[in-house]
């Protein structure tokens, strides 16, 4: 039984870790956002907004899944900085530094999200792996995306 409440237990973590995660991209997004410029200024600044309306989607529906399966949601920036690996924005950057972050921040929840996907199936908690796996494939598009946008 001990095992099962440790397994659960890591998986709530898990999942509040993701919650951390997209609510930093959401900012970090929202930042880019508003201080993009230069020739990719149109392309960029409509994709990190379609990109920081995906992360609140997201961001509700974790902490939604999470309360579902007895977990508490973190909700303040201080958790948030607290549970994630990804950095804010620093200011400055130009169009092309905010292209390579946000691959390198795909990339690290893309990698997190497989954790937790098998941490869930382990678990036999079928709807929360399948909400990561739809999640975790849109990531993995964005990644190619925003690669593929470098050169």
């Amino acid at each position: 039984m001990s095992t099962q409440l440790k397994s659960q237990t890591e998986l709530h973590a898990a999942l509040n870790r993701q919650t951390a995660n997209w609510s930093l991209l959401y900012v970090k997004l929202h930042h880019y956002h508003w201080y993009v410029s230069g020739s990719q200024f149109f392309t960029l600044h409509a994709k990190f907004e379609e990109l920081y309306n995906e992360a609140t989607g997201y961001v509700d529906v974790l902490a939604e899944r999470l309360l579902a399966i007895g977990g508490q949601p973190a909700s303040s920036m201080t958790q948030y900085l607290a549970l994630s690996e990804l950095q804010e924005a620093r200011g400055g950057e130009d169009a092309k530094a905010m292209v390579t972050e946000l691959v390198k921040d795909f990339t690290t929840v893309a990698e997190e999200l497989q954790g937790v996907i098998t941490a869930a199936e382990q678990l036999s908690d079928q709807p929360t792996a399948d909400l990561l796996i739809g999640i975790r494939s849109s990531v993995e598009k964005h990644v190619w995306m925003l690669n593929a946008f470098q050169g």
